[in-house]
């Protein structure tokens, strides 16, 4: 298993290790791509270009993403159809981000993957885990979504939420740490469109 599978599978990597420097080289060159990025005013077809470059995939034609974006590392995220990332989100995907179909992201939204040990003796140890967040998501301003949290289909964020654990679907959570404040009724609204 290499470095980035260990990664991806939540293992423990010491940031001391030479073991990461595979790890960093990414960083460093996804750091200069990003830089760029926020250095200038394009189209949306070139901040998609730029994200291809960043992901080292192309990007579907329906993603809208308005910079300036951060990112650690870059290859790791995964954007489904109709996604649309709003201005200053900050993703640390190791983990792997995955976004499905018609999610919205607010502004200043964070998508942490990685977290450091507790061991205070052990801090330079990092661990992953993944973010997946279902189809038709909205996240609220300045949210911030932790390590292996996974997002129910038709859920909303509250503004300046912190998830620590998973929402269930057609839910609305709020606070810090979130919790659940309300039921969607996803057959009302399915009923309402059709009437």
């Amino acid at each position: 298993m290499n470095v980035f599978e260990k990664d991806l599978a939540g293992m423990p990597l010491d940031g001391k290790s030479p073991e990461v420097a595979p790890i960093v080289e990414i960083i460093k060159a996804t750091q200069k791509i990003v830089s760029r990025l926020n250095s200038g005013v394009y189209s949306e077809e070139e901040v998609r270009d730029f994200l291809s470059q960043i992901t080292g995939r192309s990007i579907d034609s329906t993603l809208w993403l308005i910079p300036p974006f951060y990112t650690d590392f870059g290859r790791n995220i995964h954007f489904g159809k109709n996604v649309f990332v709003n201005s200053a989100c900050t993703f640390m995907d190791r983990g792997g981000i995955y976004i499905d179909d018609e999610v919205f992201i607010g502004p200043k939204v964070n998508l942490i993957t990685i977290n450091h040990d507790i061991n205070p003796f052990n801090r330079n140890t990092t661990i992953c885990k993944p973010i997946h967040i279902e189809k038709r998501v909205w996240i609220g301003v300045a949210a911030t979504i932790l390590p292996g949290v996974r997002i129910g289909e038709n859920s909303i964020i509250g503004a300046n939420a912190v998830v620590t654990k998973d929402v269930p679907s057609n839910t609305i959570v709020g606070g810090n740490p979130a919790k659940v404040i309300k039921t969607i009724d996803v057959e009302q609204y399915r009923q309402e469109l059709q009437n």
